[in-house]
């Protein structure tokens, strides 16, 4: 495990989610309790019984320690944070499900964040401006959402690389910006949807996800929502779905004014949602 990097305190107050990030010099830091942070850079399918293969997924972990997080804590560069449980306080200490909530994390374009258990309360979870990776991250209980992507480039590219979620009331990962996402080696438990491309947001885009190696246990709605009438697509190999049925893929009609969704259909239709009925295996 890498050594925990040292944070310089900010006096800023928490960031709102629109805010471009602003470049920081290449210093090292570690989360303190100061009420305000800025982390510096260090450098329906047929059912098929065959167990999905890819990398083991590890199990859940103990945090040895916490961190109250009462103001967002910026990332820019790469921030690990030695497996510490981070939990929300004082303004971010809420743990409504309420839109427009502040995030624990807000990653910079090209942002690295690491070893990072997310409890409870867990607000907004993490903001990505721009390409972003999250490495061996975990949620013990999602808030809003644990990570929403807003990145607004074609480019963007977002990928999830092990950890897992629990306990998510509605949406894990929110794609609002544009670019694809990559979510592989990822376990998620009693859950609403893992992925959703953002239905009704004010500035639409086309939107893609990758989804490898996951094991999905339910209750859970749905793994992915794309927007046809975007161009989305979803591909989804090697997933195992435990506890009973799901939605693998959906497939909805979006739109810009804010209005609900139509749902339009689900299951793999070789343009929008991309899989075949032994990507998904049943446990």
């Amino acid at each position: 495990m890498a050594p925990t990097p040292t944070t310089s305190p900010s006096p800023s107050s928490s960031p709102s989610s629109s805010k471009s990030p602003s470049a920081s010099p290449s210093t090292s830091a570690s989360p303190s309790a100061s009420p305000s942070k800025r982390a510096t850079p260090t450098a329906s399918a047929t059912r098929p019984r065959t167990p999905s293969r890819g990398t083991a997924l590890g199990a859940w972990p103990n945090a040895p320690a916490g961190e109250p997080v009462s103001a967002t804590i910026e990332v820019s560069g790469s921030y690990d944070g030695g497996m510490k449980r981070y939990s929300g306080s004082g303004e971010l200490g809420g743990g409504g499900q309420g839109e427009d909530q502040d995030a624990l994390f807000e990653l910079a374009d090209g942002a690295v964040l690491k070893n990072v258990i997310l409890g409870a309360p867990a607000a907004d979870g993490i903001h990505c401006l721009g390409s972003c990776t999250l490495q061996n991250v975990w949620w013990e209980d999602v808030g809003e959402d644990a990570a929403t992507f807003k990145g607004t480039s074609a480019s963007a590219r977002y990928t999830i690389d092990g950890g897992g979620a629990r306990n998510a009331d509605d949406k894990v990962f929110q794609h609002n910006g544009a670019g694809t996402v990559t979510i592989k080696n990822f376990q998620v438990e009693n859950f609403g949807k893992l992925y959703r491309s953002c239905g009704n947001c004010d500035t639409q885009y086309e939107r893609h996800v990758v989804v490898s190696n996951v094991k999905a246990t339910g209750p859970g709605q749905s793994l992915v929502g794309v927007n046809a009438n975007y161009g989305d697509t979803a591909d989804l190999s090697g997933i195992t779905i435990v506890g009973g049925e799901m939605n693998v893929c959906e497939r909805f009609q979006g739109n810009d004014s804010g209005d609900e969704p139509t749902k339009l259909g689900s299951g793999a239709d070789g343009t929008h949602c991309r899989y075949s009925s032994s990507s998904i295996s049943y446990q």
